[in-house]
């Protein structure tokens, strides 16, 4: 090959190749964020499709806190489609309880063992590993405001716990979440990182410190 030859090869600037570098890295960082970022609330985005809406950090921490009270020392946690928690849950850095993060969206299958593919359509379609009524608390969020979803994922959450229940969904649901899930509304109200259409409540059924939040 001749000089001539080389000088016509196509050569990336040092801006370019740094640019390209920049996003080859926050690609991987994506799709296999590694230590603790990967449980930063956002380091997996919204899908709007599948009605994804994260809770802020100030909800999350509060709901986080909430489910290690309510589950006791050694507790078991199960997140039912409330990933938000769940990430809180994890860097809180704490080791006197236990957490399953039950997810239809297989990204989050990034946190190993304790990823359970879940989907509401198939309430009891759970792995042998997880028993009936070994959690303490089941922590749930619905993915959709109607009574098909709510009344199937009661199934769900009414095998998971052994008694106690925080549910997060639309206030339209109160009636029905009462109906299905003997649940009250709490005082505390979630945020999201986004403003939502609906207004979003908190129910429990037991004595919960979210009901003295104002």
């Amino acid at each position: 090959m001749s000089d001539s030859d080389d000088d016509e090869i196509p050569r990336l600037s040092s801006h370019t190749l740094a640019a390209l570098q920049e996003f080859y890295a926050e690609q991987k960082q994506q799709s296999d964020p590694g230590g603790d970022d990967k449980y930063n609330i956002g380091i997996i985005e919204e899908n709007w499709q599948l009605s994804q809406f994260w809770y802020s950090q100030e909800t999350a921490l509060q709901l986080a806190k909430e489910a290690i009270a309510a589950a006791g020392e050694r507790g078991r946690i199960a997140c039912v489609s409330a990933p938000s928690v769940y990430q809180k849950l994890r860097t809180l850095h704490r080791e006197d309880f236990s957490v399953y993060i039950f997810e239809y969206d297989k990204r989050f299958a990034i946190y190993g063992e304790e990823f359970i593919f879940y989907d509401y359509n198939n309430p009891l379609d759970l792995p042998e590993k997880i028993a009936a009524h070994s959690f303490d608390i089941v922590i749930a969020d619905p993915p959709y405001l109607s009574k098909e979803c709510l009344g199937k994922m009661s199934e769900t959450i009414k095998y998971l716990t052994q008694g106690k229940i925080l549910l997060c969904t639309g206030a339209v649901m109160e009636e029905e979440a009462a109906k299905l899930l003997g649940v009250k509304m709490c005082k505390f109200i979630p945020k999201h990182t986004r403003t939502l259409g609906n207004e979003f409540r908190c129910y429990v059924n037991y004595d919960s410190g979210l009901d003295r939040e104002i």
